[in-house]
């Protein structure tokens, strides 16, 4: 019976391990914080419920504009709907806490052995687990990262933070400067402003979140400003400190921000120091991110890794599928390599941004030939009727043959909405097979199946 060890228990981790007790393989898996990782028990799964509480907020504050009025009349501004932040962050965190309890519960019942704490490579088949060397035939380093830190801006946990800090804050931050625009910092700052904080968004860039696409960001900048948010672009920070009761926030062409707390997004950096990788001949980049192939092999012979830890692409769904490909390549089954063409993602901002496939940038800047439709979603008669005035449905195909190549969905619930575009490119599906489809009407999933109808049409004006 073949040995697996996996070393961290976030989505790479457990989905490995699932993945080889069902294929008979003797698994023990790894964490030190508990099943799920960082991921479920203090990044992914609490920052997203912490959105969801945000979105009902904003939607109360927008009810009146569909002629609903709570107690106080229409009028009232972001911060009069009371937000009971210690219950707020109570239920974030027992949410979490409940889901690594599943997990745990779910791993443990296919007959993966769990041990409590840190992992390190001994050899590239021996592992250190706390006071147990345990001897494998295949091991997978799943570690995840943690929040980059800025010299000159050392959270505190109290007035400077990351974002690992926020839910254990008594009150809501009255004004809050979020460091950083890009996927991290945007989702934050939209999410605290709905629940009525002052937010300034400090960007070091022209515009938030550069590397997305730019229509959908320049939306959500829109509405941001519009909600009252202030976005400073342009503005790269050079220090953060604290004063007598808050922060200032000195930016490096002189100016100054003063809130109440800072939080940090300015990146990830790898949890790969201290566990004898390049001992054990794993090669890490500059970075020291984990070299991997698209079967997620390492440099040393049996030893494999999967998530955040290798750099490819920090979203759950890869670390999950980094996870499985290694097991099925190290067990010897049918594996397809690694396709990053085909992951969708999402900004868990509101509106939500979801993408797949090529991106606008390939196509303007030459490399990838397509067709383009762009339809906004306040044309879309459920857009209408649930007052959702901003967004669209962004539709790439190849010119010859109508090939889905992806899509981009700025709208509410556009990481459910994004799944019809990502199965199309997924299957290689065409325009014409999207367009055949039907789809619900009125719904806002309409629109994808519009935007395949206006592509389908040779002669009709495509545009953006």
């Amino acid at each position: 019976m073949t040995r697996i060890v996996i070393i961290g228990g976030g989505p790479g981790g457990y989905e490995a391990a699932l993945v080889a007790a069902q294929l008979g393989a003797q698994v023990t898996m790894v964490e030190e914080d508990g099943p799920g990782g960082a991921c479920v028990l203090t990044d992914c799964v609490p920052s997203k419920t912490m959105i969801a509480t945000s979105v009902r907020k904003q939607a109360l504050l927008d009810a009146p504009s569909l002629g609903v009025h709570y107690s106080g009349g229409a009028d009232r501004d972001v911060g009069s709907a009371e937000v009971d932040m210690p219950l707020v962050n109570k239920r974030v965190k027992e949410l979490a806490q409940a889901q690594s309890a599943d997990i745990g519960a779910r791993v443990a019942a296919e007959g993966v052995e769990i041990i409590k704490a840190r992992g390190r490579l001994v050899d590239p088949q021996v592992v250190r687990a706390g006071d147990r060397t345990i001897r494998a035939d295949v091991v997978i380093v799943a570690t995840g990262a943690t929040p980059r830190i800025l010299p000159g801006a050392e959270p505190d946990g109290e007035r400077i933070l990351t974002w690992r800090h926020l839910y254990d804050l008594d009150e809501l931050p009255e004004h809050l400067i979020v460091i950083g625009s890009g996927v991290t910092g945007a989702e934050f700052a939209g999410a605290y402003r709905s629940l009525g904080s002052e937010v300034t968004l400090v960007s070091s860039r022209d515009r938030m979140m550069p590397n997305e696409d730019a229509d959908a960001a320049e939306v959500l900048e829109e509405v941001y400003r519009r909600r009252g948010m202030n976005v400073m672009g342009r503005s790269r920070a050079a220090s953060v400190k604290r004063t007598a009761d808050g922060v200032v926030v000195t930016l490096e062409d002189g100016r100054t921000a003063e809130g109440s707390h800072a939080l940090m997004t300015v990146g990830m950096v790898p949890n790969t120091s201290g566990l004898g990788l390049e001992e054990a001949g794993v090669t890490l980049d500059r970075g020291g991110f984990i070299q991997v192939d698209k079967v997620s092999r390492t440099s040393a012979p049996g030893v494999y890794a999967a998530g955040d830890c290798t750099g490819v692409l920090m979203l759950a769904s890869v670390a999950a599928m980094q996870g499985r490909i290694a097991v099925w390549h190290a067990l010897g089954e049918a594996v397809q390599p690694l396709r990053l063409a085909t992951v969708a993602s999402t900004i868990f901002t509101d509106p939500e941004i979801a993408a797949v496939g090529v991106s606008q940038k390939q196509i303007e800047a030459g490399e990838i030939e397509a067709n383009v439709v762009k339809l906004p979603l306040s044309t879309n008669a459920r857009a209408k009727m649930q007052g959702f005035n901003d967004g669209f449905i962004k539709l790439f195909c190849r010119p010859h043959t109508g090939i889905v190549l992806g899509g981009v969905v700025v709208a509410p619930r556009a990481s459910e909405l994004i799944l019809a575009v990502s199965v199309a490119v997924q299957q290689r599906l065409t325009v014409d097979q999207l367009a055949h489809t039907f789809a619900v009407y009125p719904s806002l999933s309409g629109s994808i199946t519009e935007a395949a109808r206006r592509l389908m049409q040779p002669t009709a004006a495509i545009g953006i």
